[in-house]
């Protein structure tokens, strides 16, 4: 017999010992199994690993600087942003269909449901208290470099901004940003948008009149992910 060999019969032997121990409360056992390099835990219920995306890598890259066309975006000092808010991969706390985007108001937080399981999570900036809207609808459609068209509400709170009654020029300034997701109700405006912002420091902040809003670089992303007519649940 090799030295180290350990015989079926002596296995069972211990194993029986073990079981007798276990059923006297003893806390010593003479026997000690083999090094057999099995794993223990069982497999069920084992989650496979978060899935991997070439867009939601490290922090530099995701918040570099973007020329598009004749529009320039800034690199995001992302270090200044908590490092929750910034674009990541997680497991689905919603239970939502892939697909879908939902936003939780309180941890200031949007969710892209994904396959499988996961979801691409955002920090978002929200509104102010007596702006904020929630409930399930839908996006009804979706602009590039959006032109800004203050409600008449707004600019009877901010006389300042009657210039802009006809709309204001796209640009990197712009408060929709780069992108902008419209949302609907049965068809109907709600007035409530999903956009990018060029003040990335207001994201996990309430300050908004109502939006929801996120670092550029991010709205960029979302808008190039997000199906037609996606599901948006706010709440």
């Amino acid at each position: 017999m090799k030295p180290h060999s350990v015989s079926r019969r002596q296995i069972l032997i211990g194993v029986g010992s073990l079981a007798l121990a276990g059923v006297g409360g003893c806390t010593q056992t003479t026997f000690e199994l083999p090094e057999m390099n099995i794993d223990p835990l069982p497999t069920s219920g084992i989650r496979p690993q978060i899935s991997v995306d070439k867009s939601v890598t490290a922090p530099d890259v995701m918040y570099a600087a973007v020329q598009e066309g004749t529009y320039s975006l800034p690199a995001v000092p992302y270090q200044k942003i908590p490092a929750q808010f910034r674009r990541q991969i997680v497991v689905d706390p919603t239970g939502e269909q892939p697909g879908t985007i939902v936003v939780r108001l309180q941890e200031r937080y949007l969710y892209l449901v994904q396959p499988g399981g996961d979801a691409i999570r955002y920090g978002v900036g929200i509104g102010k208290a007596g702006f904020l809207w929630s409930g399930r609808a839908n996006i009804q459609y979706k602009k590039e470099w959006p032109r800004w068209t203050p409600p008449r509400e707004m600019i009877g709170r901010k006389p300042e901004l009657a210039k802009y009654e006809n709309g204001m020029e796209p640009g990197p300034q712009n408060p929709l940003g780069a992108r902008a997701l419209y949302i609907y109700k049965d068809g109907v405006d709600t007035g409530y948008r999903i956009h990018g912002s060029p003040e990335w420091w207001s994201i996990g902040q309430s300050m908004s009149s109502g939006c929801v809003r996120l670092i550029n670089q991010d709205i960029i992303d979302l808008y190039n992910r997000v199906p037609g007519k996606a599901t948006v649940v706010v709440g």
